[in-house]
């Protein structure tokens, strides 16, 4: 896969380097006494995260562990011949798509335009974006982009006749001198999220896209992980569709051999086994085959989620993920012996699938760390977190709660900047999100 890490072209970015920003009342968690700094400035100092003047709670990424799993993805894909466009809207983290860029990804994923408008404000030269692009002043903005930068590589979903003609409209408008590559996106079953249901409907949109010269057909697209009752078996005969319908669309000469290659894409945080082993069987078409996986959770993981349905739970001769959350919270109540409140809630941890779960505990008295034993989260509040505390639970007012998260997705966009922390404490940079 090509290294984009030196060839995403210069532009003219109007933001302030994000070393630049300075630290102050926006940032949650970040020390008091950093006001006025610059993020470079505070990443510099290398802070302890316990004893360097950071407000609980906060939420820090372990460096050891994001860097353990970007290369885990890198040569995963490698050995599969895969290319990879990780999905950004996990993190929405410019910082971490250079560091998955730097590592083989072919690209960035996004899911909609203000997503795109983020990764291009800094520097992303290839975006995927994973879903139908029918907003008329979106496609204005993407026309120019396209337009002034030769080197800027856009693809998009189409998957209605509708969507077909409300972008030729919008485009036309534009007087988009470049056309918009997009890829069919076939839905994962007959009750599927998105996309289109038949064959015979996909060519139908293919065959639009045929008719309009703002457009070009680059290959199809889709995406498993919202399949109702996915299994392993499912969702590789879905993928076998998926593939088969490139292979028909080019049978039929629906790609123009000035496209250069073919894009096949799929792959969420819990399939892309079975994508790597059906993309594998790829026939060999008239064009080049780019074998497209977008999987974005990879780059934290999670201690609930992904740990329970990541693919390398059913291959583990291939790696292990780790988890890189954890959210740090103070004992602020210790009612009774059965029962604590840390000053983590809703606002700070992710809770649309599970729970945040107690790890470990920091003594407020000695700064030892040892297992949470005995203490589990029972419920949040907006600004509390519910401990439920049995007998062997040792805990009071004042200790630090480390908690594992689960979802990725919902943990990132609760925080503006993070603490990226090593596993001493030291605090060795802040990552930035733009949700």
């Amino acid at each position: 896969m090509p290294d984009l890490a030196n060839e995403t072209p210069a532009l003219v970015n109007e933001t302030p380097a994000l070393t630049d920003e300075r630290v102050d009342h926006r940032f949650k968690g970040l020390p008091p006494d950093a006001e006025g700094l610059t993020v470079g400035e505070l990443s510099a100092q290398r802070r302890n995260l316990f004893t360097g003047g950071y407000t609980t709670p906060v939420l820090a990424l372990s460096a050891e562990s994001v860097e353990h799993n970007l290369r885990l993805l890198e040569t995963y894909a490698e050995r599969h011949g895969l290319a990879f466009a990780p999905h950004g809207k996990t993190s929405m983290a410019p910082q971490l798509f250079d560091r998955q860029l730097e590592h083989g990804a072919w690209g960035i994923t996004a899911a909609v335009p203000h997503q795109a408008r983020v990764y291009r404000a800094h520097g992303i030269a290839r975006i995927f974006l994973a879903n139908e692009l029918v907003d008329a002043a979106a496609l204005r903005w993407l026309a120019a982009e396209l337009d002034a930068d030769p080197d800027f590589r856009f693809l998009c979903y189409v998957d209605s006749v509708r969507g077909v003609e409300l972008m030729d409209e919008a485009l036309r408008a534009a007087g988009a001198a470049r056309p918009v590559d997009v890829v069919v996106e076939l839905a994962a079953g007959a009750d599927g999220r998105t996309g289109v249901r038949t064959e015979a409907e996909c060519a139908a949109v293919a065959d639009a896209v045929g008719g309009v010269a703002t457009l070009r057909l680059v290959g199809v697209a889709g995406y498993e992980g919202t399949m109702p009752g996915a299994d392993a078996e499912r969702v590789r005969e879905w993928l076998h569709r998926l593939v088969g319908l490139a292979a028909d669309f080019d049978k039929a000469g629906r790609f123009d051999p000035s496209i250069g290659e073919i894009v096949v894409s799929a792959g969420g945080s819990e399939w892309f086994d079975a994508v790597a082993e059906v993309f594998e069987e790829t026939p060999e078409l008239s064009l080049p085959v780019l074998k497209l996986l977008r999987s974005g959770a990879y780059v934290s993981h999670d201690d609930g989620q992904y740990r329970e349905r990541t693919p390398f739970n059913r291959i583990p001769e291939e790696g292990a993920l780790r988890p890189a959350f954890r959210l740090w919270s103070q004992v602020v109540s210790r009612p009774s012996a059965e029962q604590a409140f840390t000053n983590a809630g809703k606002r700070d941890a992710a809770h649309d699938l599970h729970l945040p779960e107690a790890q470990v505990v920091r003594d407020a008295r000695t700064g030892e760390i040892r297992a949470a034993e005995g203490v589990t989260v029972s419920g949040l509040s907006d600004q509390h977190a519910w401990l439920a505390t049995a007998p062997e639970a040792d805990l009071e007012v004042g200790d630090w709660i480390g908690m594992g998260l689960s979802h990725p997705c919902t943990s990132f966009d609760k925080w503006q900047l993070i603490p990226l922390v090593e596993a001493d404490g030291t605090v060795v940079d802040h990552i930035r999100t733009f949700f």
